[in-house]
């Protein structure tokens, strides 16, 4: 997914590719090595469209010394496995960060928002995985890639064990260290030509080896974590990102994959307010924060920028739930 930068700034993190344009001006110039194959803007010798579409990128980078840049907060599309070769790398999800070491794995589902580098990428050597399953939301079945060799038992008990527990840096396993090491041979060799073969089978053997490692750990399985109760929860503590968009409570039920009744039913639940309630809520949080960190915006640009369809419903709305007038809050903010 494209990595953005902090509300407000630009636009916030969507679903999508990680993209950060320091990382290509590192590469192009040498400082930074990347060998990968990928489909779409990830960095990396372009799959043929038709050819295992739903790997996203596979390979690793290497880094010789401390940069001055760094993965900011996103979300994947697909399922992220990385694996740190050598050094050491920031790395964070949701609200807790971790300084990775030699030989641990990561997981990261499409609705982790999570980063690499805290706040810069250190000197290191990590390989990494994108797979896509046809998942957003942790309540909908995973849809097997079918080039995946797995037997249909394996590919349940799998997504059982990355549904039911989220915990996203394990230790090191040598199965999985080696299966990342074919991965990144496959990306080397795809500079010259792309190995499908190959490439398939480094990752069925990833996903294999990485069954065995979680099953041989007997985890704690949580069920809760794929309810569609968390999946508006989840939805709802996103919401304030993504106050620019034209949401109804029936796409917002949509977007969580329920009913509008279920979610409706949810969201009062978890804020003690109706859809539109909680969605005017986060529209005029955010443009309490415009008004004070950008005094030079017109109003009209920030009732556009939060979500409103008109100043007049922006200033009926902000009146309401903060007691005074835009304008009001602006100046009152300028005396204190």
């Amino acid at each position: 997914m494209k990595s953005r930068s902090p509300v407000f700034s630009e636009k916030p993190e969507r679903y999508g590719q990680c993209i950060c344009p320091d990382l290509g001006v590192v590469v192009r110039a040498g400082v930074v090595k990347i060998r990968a194959a990928a489909h779409g803007e990830y960095q990396g010798v372009k799959i043929p469209g038709t050819v295992l579409p739903e790997l996203h990128t596979a390979g690793y980078w290497d880094v010789p010394n401390e940069q001055t840049w760094g993965l900011d907060w996103h979300r994947n599309e697909g399922i992220e496995f990385t694996h740190l070769f050598s050094g050491k790398l920031g790395f964070a999800v949701e609200d807790k960060s971790f300084s990775l070491r030699p030989g641990q794995w990561t997981i990261t589902r499409p609705w982790q928002r999570h980063r690499v580098g805290l706040p810069n990428v250190t000197a290191s050597r990590l390989g990494w995985v994108v797979l896509e399953f046809g998942v957003l939301r942790p309540n909908q079945p995973w849809i097997w890639p079918q080039w995946i060799l797995l037997t249909a038992d394996e590919r349940k008990r799998l997504s059982t064990l990355l549904r039911h527990d989220e915990r996203p840096v394990w230790n090191q396993d040598p199965a999985v260290t080696e299966a990342f090491k074919r991965i990144a041979k496959a990306a080397e060799s795809a500079a010259k030509e792309f190995d499908r073969t190959g490439m398939a089978l480094a990752i069925n053997e990833l996903l294999l080896a990485i069954l065995r490692s979680l099953e041989r750990q007997n985890i704690p399985q949580d069920e809760s974590l794929t309810s569609s109760k968390r999946a508006a929860e989840l939805f709802l503590g996103q919401l304030p990102e993504r106050v620019d968009e034209p949401w109804t409570v029936e796409l917002m039920a949509e977007h969580c994959g329920l009913k509008r009744s279920r979610f409706t039913s949810y969201c009062q639940e978890l804020t003690n307010r109706t859809p539109a309630q909680y969605l005017n809520h986060c529209r005029v949080k955010a443009a309490a924060r415009l008004l004070r960190e950008k005094p030079g915006m017109p109003i009209v640009e920030i009732a556009m920028e939060c979500g409103f369809s008109s100043s007049q419903q922006f200033a009926t709305t902000f009146r309401r739930i903060k007691g005074v007038a835009p304008s009001d809050f602006r100046s009152a903010g300028k005396r204190v």
